[in-house]
């Protein structure tokens, strides 16, 4: 844990000095904003990360039903939910200043485009984050950690059409969809690549830092709140 914690503050320290103060040339179609490519992007990363992390806990409670196991998916998709948040609102910021630079903050497009993968990710998000409804909507522990399990599986594996596949079918403004030049291999120098893959590492490991920390604080809090065994009276 302490190993991760180091990586992670180490890179992501690293990588605001760079991003802020470190010459690097422009990335076509975006102009100054290219700086925000080294957190929008890489809180993606993280997020896709903990909800793999979560799904491997998930799939292996299905297989051996274990409390430990449970609560070690539910707080990955609590992580995985978090960075999904954060990078929603750093691209929504992104698209405001290059999308929808000419348009007055009171318009409402220029804050929400309703491109396909700004509105398929929001979708996908939505729908992960029913997973945490479903948890508090059902009190039979037993149950809930099982349908929960099946829940998180489904809803990870929904999410990669969301974001991938279906944007890049219907096209759009966002970066990687069908006919868009910007981030492709000619776009991107080198400097701004070993930046941006040093984030996606700082990123994650923040996130499995993150994971790990409400992990001791759950197991904490179950030692706490669970009940000691009576004593043998006839000991």
């Amino acid at each position: 844990m302490r190993v991760v914690g180091v990586i992670s503050t180490g890179t992501i320290t690293a990588i605001l000095v760079l991003a802020f103060f470190f010459p690097l040339p422009s990335i076509r179609g975006l102009g100054w904003t290219d700086r925000n490519l080294f957190f929008h992007v890489p809180m993606w990363f993280a997020m896709y990360a903990l909800m793999g992390l979560s799904f491997f806990w998930s799939a292996k409670y299905l297989l051996r039903e274990e409390p430990l196991r449970d609560m070690y998916a539910k707080e990955g998709a609590v992580i995985a939910s978090f960075f999904g948040i954060l990078g929603l609102l750093t691209g929504i910021l992104w698209s405001r200043v290059t999308w929808a630079e000419n348009l007055p903050d009171t318009d409402p497009q220029a804050w929400w485009g309703w491109d396909p993968k700004q509105t398929f990710a929001l979708i996908a998000l939505l729908m992960y984050s029913a997973y945490f409804a479903l948890r508090k909507n059902i009190r039979e522990e037993r149950l809930r950690a099982r349908l929960s399990a099946v829940y998180n599986i489904a809803a990870t594996i929904l999410v990669v059409p969301l974001t991938f596949f279906l944007p890049r079918y219907l096209g759009g403004l966002h970066p990687g969809a069908e006919g868009t030049p910007a981030f492709r291999a000619e776009d991107i120098s080198f400097s701004h690549r070993w930046i941006f893959y040093g984030a996606v590492i700082g990123f994650v490991a923040l996130g499995i830092w993150l994971w790990q920390i409400r992990v001791r604080m759950s197991k904490l809090e179950m030692e706490l709140t669970t009940p000691p065994f009576p004593a043998d009276e006839n000991a």
